[in-house]
């Protein structure tokens, strides 16, 4: 079954891929920027090309049959810009399955309702460019007609995975700060395998 990853070179992208690449059930196709990104897959499933261009991205999804984003905000639009591709790309190859990695900041806040965890005191960061555009990453989803997941990590440092730790629908599982990189890449791994959380964000932390 083919996998097209974006975000391949990000923290995530990486943990997913070696995760997938020891189960070994899944051909992971991955779009890079730079040639000398070193990924633990063959060359011949490295599409090298910018995630902005259509063409690009179309590319690396030819005869996908599900798609996977670790990509971050990288400081501009380019999270929305490429989702935009994607799912329209998605609907003319009748590609259904997505998997997204978000941010905490946009699971519902627990005390204010009708509101975003970033617009709240709930989230302890102040900066919200990012959250604004994983935001509106979400309202696209929401809006397609694709079976989604858009999987939510609170505070992420490195850290390898342990299996262990909690999930919860559409809010962040209450008291939670923090989820390792390692693990969050078991939680996708996870869901890919279950598809337990289509149509849903999901908040993840210990």
């Amino acid at each position: 079954m083919k996998i097209a990853l974006f975000g391949a070179s990000g923290r995530v992208g990486q943990a997913f891929i070696k995760q997938a690449a020891a189960d070994g059930q899944f051909d992971v196709y991955a779009l890079v920027r730079s040639q000398h990104t070193e990924l633990p897959l063959p060359k011949d499933r490295i599409v090298m090309g910018n995630a902005r261009s259509r063409e690009d991205v179309k590319k690396v999804m030819k005869d996908a049959e599900i798609v996977i984003s670790c990509l971050g905000t990288d400081g501009d639009d380019t999270l929305s810009a490429t989702m935009t591709h994607i799912i329209g790309i998605m609907r003319k190859q009748h590609i259904k399955r997505l998997i997204t990695i978000g941010t905490a900041g946009i699971l519902d806040s627990r005390y204010e309702p009708g509101k975003f965890r970033f617009e709240t005191n709930e989230s302890k960061r102040r900066q919200t460019r990012a959250a604004k555009e994983h935001a509106k990453v979400y309202e696209m989803l929401k809006e397609s007609s694709l079976d989604w997941t858009l999987i939510c990590p609170t505070y992420l440092p490195d850290g390898t995975a342990t299996g262990v730790y909690r999930t919860e629908r559409n809010v962040l599982p209450e008291g939670g700060t923090s989820i390792s990189v390692g693990d969050t890449a078991d939680f996708l791994y996870r869901e890919l395998v279950t598809g337990k959380y289509v149509g849903y964000r999901v908040g993840l932390a210990y």
